[in-house]
């Protein structure tokens, strides 16, 4: 069910941007259990100028493989899980030659009620869908 936006510097080849989607839906299949199946991701590539990332103060430089992943899903899960979330995506990243410092991600959570999946309808708040995690 997490809803993915993966924003990369424009310039990577075809295979590669899948390289990054596939790698990042693994890690939530792997960490939160989602079926595979359940894959909803918008990959965005911009111009170097119209992307701006610094170091929020941590001391490190980033480069051009930036990769910027915001995670929509619902809430409820703990601390630790969205720690293992952000380990796992830079793991599976790094072979793809994504250093851990080009890794930006943001886990935003909000509740069933804020989900339709098609025809206009909120299939986990009709019961539908089962509620994730319930």
């Amino acid at each position: 069910m997490p809803f993915v936006r993966i924003d990369l510097i424009r310039g990577r080849r075809p295979d590669e941007v899948r390289a990054i989607a596939d790698a990042t839906h693994q890690a939530l299949v792997d960490v939160l259990g989602i079926p595979e199946r359940d894959r909803f991701q918008v990959v965005t590539e911009h111009d170097a100028d119209h992307v701006i990332a610094l170091d929020a103060g941590l001391g490190f430089e980033r480069t051009d493989r930036l990769v910027m992943i915001q995670i929509f899903t619902q809430s409820g899960r703990t601390t630790e899980v969205k720690q293992r979330v952000y380990r796992n995506i830079a793991e599976r990243l790094e072979p793809l030659g994504i250093g851990g410092e080009d890794v930006f991600i943001g886990i935003v959570e909000n509740g069933s009620q804020d989900w339709s999946f098609g025809f206009g309808r909120a299939q986990y708040v009709e019961g539908v869908l089962p509620v994730p995690g319930r």
